[in-house]
């Protein structure tokens, strides 16, 4: 059966789609119930401000697995998979970024994480982080947001891009087929190759049963959340870093002509450069040989300087 962009995405207990069901048992983490759901969180490290990773559209906590092994030489860090994603459990898709935002807050509080702070959020995850700075202002030590997607994003977007993306949203998702399904788990075993036995298995299996949330998670992102973020208030005063990944990423390689991609990251840049101006401790920074999927694991060494940093500022 195929899934329309706007609906439920599958959790880890009703799992449905090309490959096999995801496990029910998460690999790392704990369940935490919020709000009459389980919600999967993993925390390690000690000290503070704690580290929480917030995954971007379609990905989840344990994809920055390797990133929250590092940062816990430093401090406590977290990663969590957000209702509708990962091994938590399933609610209907897109969220608002208040929804995600409160849930986060009171996933912290349930599990017994301290604040403030240190938000590290990825793409989607970087907007609900800015939200949640935004709600929670004492309760933030800083920001760290990797490729952020920003709200007039759509808006400065070359016109054949718009038009691509309308003609995309109104279009069913195909079914996978074999040969993709194969040739797919080939790829994600090669990718995630480097992270812990039993969890490497699972995150294959993970994405591809759930390849379909990510586009599911988007769905109300040029709207709705890109409304949530104009309305909200100044962020606060806190450390803000952006890095923008410049590099080549296989989505959009694949998506897009290179004229097209020189456009799109042309007015990227612009927008990042003004949201890291718009604090008076906003640093940006462009990372050229990392692209956006997977910027943590492509240039991790960027990232860590920058969590390093933001931590030394917000302890002044």
């Amino acid at each position: 059966m195929t899934q329309r962009a706007h609906g439920t995405a599958a959790g880890p207990e009703d799992a449905a789609g090309p490959g096999p069901a995801v496990v029910r048992q998460p690999p790392l983490g704990r369940f935490h119930e919020v709000a009459g759901r389980r919600l999967l969180l993993h925390r390690s490290g000690s000290g503070g401000p704690a580290v929480v990773l917030l995954a971007g559209a379609g990905m989840v906590g344990l994809d920055y697995l390797n990133l929250h092994d590092r940062v816990t030489g430093s401090t406590t860090c977290v990663l969590y998979d957000r209702a509708g994603t990962g091994w938590s459990a399933s609610v209907p898709l897109p969220r608002t970024a208040s929804e995600v935002s409160g849930e986060l807050h009171d996933l912290l509080r349930t599990a017994g994480v301290p604040g403030p702070y240190l938000l590290v959020g990825h793409s989607l995850g970087a907007a609900y982080a800015r939200h949640f700075a935004h709600r929670f202002p004492g309760e933030t030590a800083g920001l760290l947001l990797l490729d952020p997607f920003h709200e007039d994003m759509y808006a400065q977007a070359p016109r054949e891009v718009r038009e691509k993306l309308e003609r995309m949203k109104e279009a069913e998702l195909p079914e996978a087929t074999q040969e993709q399904i194969d040739r797919s788990r080939e790829v994600l075993a090669e990718h995630f190759a480097a992270w812990p036995p039993g969890v490497r298995e699972a995150l294959a299996e993970y994405h591809l049963t759930a390849w379909r949330t990510g586009w599911v998670e988007d769905g109300n992102l040029h709207t709705v959340v890109a409304d949530e973020l104009r309305r909200a208030r100044d962020l606060p005063d806190v450390p803000l870093t952006v890095l923008s990944a410049m590099g080549v990423d296989p989505t959009q390689a694949a998506l897009w002509t290179e004229r097209t991609v020189r456009d799109m990251n042309a007015a990227k840049l612009g927008l990042h450069a003004g949201l890291a101006a718009s604090v008076p401790r906003g640093t940006h920074r462009v990372v050229d040989d990392a692209g956006h999927g997977w910027l943590h694991e492509e240039r991790p060494d960027a990232v860590l300087d920058a969590i390093g940093e933001l931590l030394r500022l917000a302890s002044r």
